[in-house]
């Protein structure tokens, strides 16, 4: 009896392709059957569609699901996360500030109309000019909601923030929103307008949550919460010159005041030094010329109350003789008469 021939190359390399076709094949069904067996990180949730409906919400761990076509697996930002967007709708459009460039750069370039001149500007309560440029911080606290209106999310959270803005900027004054005049922040009277600019961030995010839990009532929720909002209030560029102007005249007039009421402190205080000065010498001088008087008053006084007494009957001669000696010393001549005579005293002179 002949032994079996040995099998052909061909059929051997056929054999090995079939085991091999056979594995990969076995490799990617497995793969398949586990693509949505995955680790959800703790700052994603994962949003589970089964058969084009929304099946689950599976927060962080272990997602166990049908591979597709069966199930679909979105990525959201778990409610831990804070994510940030820009609102573009407050900013100035790139045709406006294209026409700017140009009018600044040819002096004769016809002026931007309506459209273009308001674009990205607020007017506020009491007809001012305003540009915010305003950053929301939200968290997904509805992942059913965020995963349906996930494509329309930032377009309705820009029209819902701006209609805010634009509310709450028609409700304030220029003063409440930023600081357009500095000289006025130290004054008492600014007190109030200094506490609503530091309440409008807390009023834009209680306005916008607001809105969004009316959406959501009204069966268009967009599974989000305004945690932050973060504004940048300038003036427009043509009116920062007018307004540094007036602030530089402000700060030019308050220089001049404080140096005059410098000029005038030392005034009154120099009057006032001199005026010390004299009415210190006038009492100096006062009390000198008031002790003289009673120094020269006191032989006086004494005579005088001796006499009222009737202590001393000859005390009134003796001072005279005491000082008519030193009177009569000082006289050019000196005739004396008898009081006791009848003879006449014929003394010299006119008629």
């Amino acid at each position: 009896m002949s032994p079996d021939p040995s099998p052909s190359p061909w059929l051997q390399a056929g054999r090995f392709a079939f085991i091999a076709l056979y594995a990969v094949t076995a490799l990617v069904a497995l793969r398949w059957a586990t693509s949505n067996i995955a680790q959800v990180d703790p700052q994603n949730a994962a949003v589970v569609v089964r058969m084009g409906t929304l099946d689950r919400v599976q927060n962080a761990g272990l997602l166990l699901a049908w591979p597709p076509p069966f199930e679909r697996v979105l990525l959201l930002p778990s409610a831990e996360s804070v994510l940030e967007h820009r609102v573009t709708g407050l900013a100035r459009s790139a045709a406006a500030r294209a026409a700017e460039m140009s009018s600044e750069d040819d002096d004769e370039a016809a002026p931007l109309n309506d459209a273009l001149a308001g674009s990205g500007y607020l007017l506020t309560g009491d007809a001012g000019i305003v540009q915010m440029d305003l950053r929301v911080f939200y968290k997904v606290i509805e992942p059913r909601d965020y995963a349906l209106q996930r494509e329309h999310l930032l377009p309705a959270l820009d029209r819902l923030v701006t209609r805010t803005a634009l509310a709450a900027c028609a409700a304030r004054d220029l003063d409440t929103i930023l600081v357009a005049r500095p000289e006025l922040v130290a004054d008492s009277a600014n007190s109030a307008a200094a506490e609503q600019r530091e309440k409008l961030r807390g009023e834009l995010v209680q306005s916008i949550n607001a809105r969004l839990i009316s959406l959501k009532q009204a069966g268009n929720g967009l599974g989000i919460e305004i945690a932050r909002v973060d504004v940048q209030s300038s003036l427009p560029p043509a009116t920062v010159g007018a307004f540094n102007a007036v602030l530089t005249a402000s700060q030019q007039a308050e220089r001049n005041v404080a140096e005059a009421r410098s000029d005038a402190a030392w005034s009154v205080q120099q009057a006032t030094q001199a005026a010390d000065r004299l009415l210190q010498s006038s009492e100096a001088t006062a009390a000198e010329r008031l002790a003289k008087a009673q120094s020269d008053t006191a032989a006086v006084q004494q005579l005088a109350q001796a006499m009222r007494d009737g202590v001393d009957p000859g005390l009134l001669e003796r001072v005279y003789r005491e000082r008519i000696k030193a009177v009569l010393a000082q006289a050019g001549s000196v005739t004396t008469v008898d009081p006791r005579d009848d003879a006449k005293l014929i003394l010299s002179g006119t008629e």
